[in-house]
């Protein structure tokens, strides 16, 4: 639980489209400016979504992890930015597509608070088309680009 005295948590890990370069950077840049670090998120394995064209995490083992950056934003522009990443991610959708989990990254060798979204249709993991992703980097999926409907 937080006290009254602890700053909100104004990071978030990305590893998919919302990291700097990829297509819904967009998305993340509606709230305001924000930092961008390369960042690792471990106990976590990263699953390609296909035909979705987006990437989900998952909780793993101990020796898992996942590349991505944090985006830490400033605390007055958090209020308008978390409704647009919650959108993006179907946060709020019936059943939810991903949920909100606090965490601990690295970055630059030292640990970071961040947001995470974690893909929640744990039943979609078994179907055809959800791929691990060697090595937890999804800029390695060479056709990670294509479009797909509601540009997650």
């Amino acid at each position: 639980m937080t006290s009254p005295d602890t700053p909100p948590l104004t990071a978030v890990f990305v590893y998919g489209t919302l990291m700097p370069g990829e297509r819904n950077e967009h998305v993340a840049r509606r709230g305001g400016a924000f930092g961008a670090r390369p960042a690792t998120l471990r106990g976590y394995r990263l699953i390609d979504l296909r035909p979705e064209a987006y990437p989900g995490v998952v909780p793993g083992t101990q020796d898992d992890t996942v590349t991505g950056h944090v985006l830490t934003y400033d605390p007055a522009a958090w209020p308008q930015a978390l409704p647009f990443l919650d959108a993006l991610e179907g946060l709020n959708d019936t059943p939810p597509l991903y949920t909100r989990e606090a965490v601990t990254v690295q970055v630059d060798g030292g640990d970071v608070p961040a947001w995470v979204y974690v893909y929640a249709r744990t039943e979609r993991l078994g179907q055809y088309g959800a791929v691990p992703v060697p090595g937890g980097d999804w800029r390695t999926v060479p056709d990670r680009g294509l479009p797909a409907d509601g540009d997650r």
